[in-house]
């Protein structure tokens, strides 16, 4: 198969693996394919819930995609839900019938969230040893559900947030401080019911960890406060976060804050988890599209992390062999990877982890004919923003000139955002309804 060698022929097959690897993890898709009625009863991947042992029936969650799961729940369960409620990300509501969708703000929680997030407790609260409690998380569902603990704010908890994600904190550090300060995260949801509990998961964190997925309101939480004010000092963070938080942190180090429920607790005996999809499956169904493509693929691994900038400088390092010894792959040719980077923000700009990867990438590949490297956060809104990601090729560094921006300037600023909206080179999506973190691939025709 010839594959043509312009711009557009490149974003047409970004456009088709991105398609792929969305449909590959649609979470409507996703809990269809992994729960089911059978004689009266709901499986959930290997588990079974007679439903005539229940009396009632109740759906709640939170997530960028816990809106198009409960329209997947509700089209295997229908009128055995007997209400619910989710949380999701601005512009990410959904039409159901049973379950009732709010919407809130994410990464910076508001009081939507703080308001959905005790309704959220509240119901569960009502429950009993005879009922089943279905919780929804996907990404997101953090900053959605910010119910402070006790003595604790919503500006509180606004302020930590914000410090700890501008720090260069991985996102397990990020989750680590939020669990010791919300009466929500950290296995604090399952301790607030005495239902039978199944959680359904469509993860957003590297290798899957069920106590990092939404801080893990359903999972053993077996973080600490001490570590958590070890992260506080880490990132030198210790002056900057509100007193009120800092005293809470100190508390609990000295035994005087209750620590989140751990993998020993009884407490979990009555909750499940099952995973319905995560960035592998996304990037798996990525690979087999770019093999239908006529291109030799190459998946480097579905657990990238670090700083976005130096993974660049990788792709890059990858794109130059390609295109001048024709390894470790010959054109055309496609490698990808996925996962979640972190931006330290040190400028005042616009952007996110997938454009500023590839506003890193811009000088990394200048020059070279036929190469592209591509940035996408697969829940549609990278960052702040209302894009998905960001297409550059060989030719951005000589386009930017003709548009008087400066990848150089934009990068020291963490302006990624108006770089793209100049020079050209943005993906838009929309709201996608999934979240399974990002996709970075390189393209070499």
């Amino acid at each position: 198969m010839r594959i043509g060698l312009s711009h557009a022929r490149a974003r047409t097959i970004f456009a088709r693996l991105f398609k792929a690897a969305l449909e590959a993890v649609d979470p409507y898709r996703a809990v269809l394919r992994d729960t089911r009625m059978r004689r009266g009863a709901l499986l959930v991947g290997p588990h079974r819930y007679r439903l005539s042992k229940y009396r009632r029936i109740v759906v709640i969650g939170a997530g960028k995609a816990s809106a198009r799961m409960a329209q997947g729940l509700e089209h295997v369960l229908g009128p055995k839900i007997d209400g619910g409620l989710v949380v999701v990300k601005y512009g990410h509501r959904l039409p159901t019938r049973t379950v009732r969708v709010v919407e809130a703000a994410h990464p910076v929680p508001d009081r939507a969230g703080l308001e959905a997030g005790r309704q959220l407790l509240d119901l569960a609260g009502t429950l009993t040893g005879g009922d089943l409690l279905i919780v929804l998380l996907s990404g997101g569902a953090s900053s959605l559900l910010p119910v402070p603990a006790p003595g604790l704010s919503l500006e509180d908890k606004q302020a930590t947030t914000q410090l700890l994600l501008r720090s260069g904190a991985t996102i397990q550090e990020v989750n680590t401080v939020r669990k010791h300060v919300s009466s929500f995260k950290g296995g604090r949801l399952a301790a607030a019911t005495k239902a039978s509990v199944v959680t359904l998961v469509l993860s957003d964190v590297i290798g899957d960890d069920l106590g990092s997925i939404g801080s893990g309101p359903t999972a053993p939480d077996d973080t600490t406060f001490g570590e958590a004010w070890a992260i506080v000092r880490r990132y030198r963070l210790d002056a900057a976060i509100p007193r009120a938080v800092r005293r809470h942190l100190l508390q609990g180090m000295h035994g005087r804050r209750e620590e989140t429920p751990t993998s020993g607790s009884t407490v979990f005996a009555r909750v499940r988890h099952h995973v319905i999809g995560s960035n592998r499956v996304a990037l798996e169904a990525a690979s087999k599209a770019a093999v239908r493509s006529g291109l030799c693929t190459m998946v480097a691994s579905s657990t990238l992390t670090g700083e976005a900038r130096e993974v660049a400088k990788v792709f890059g390092a990858v794109s130059r062999e390609i295109a001048h010894y024709g390894r470790p792959m010959r054109r055309p040719c496609c490698f990808l990877a996925g996962g979640e980077l972190t931006v330290t923000v040190s400028g005042h700009g616009r952007g996110g982890r997938a454009q500023e990867f590839s506003l890193a990438a811009v000088p990394e590949i200048a020059g070279l004919k036929r190469v592209w490297i591509a940035g996408f956060a697969t829940d549609g809104s990278d960052g702040p923003t209302d894009v998905a990601g960001a297409v550059v090729g060989g030719d951005t560094a000589a386009r930017s000139m003709r548009h008087k921006v400066d990848p150089a300037r934009a990068l020291l600023g963490n302006d990624a955002y108006t770089f793209f909206d100049r020079a050209g080179g943005h993906i838009k999506t929309g709201p996608t309804g999934t979240n399974v973190n990002d996709l970075y691939f390189l393209l070499a025709l």
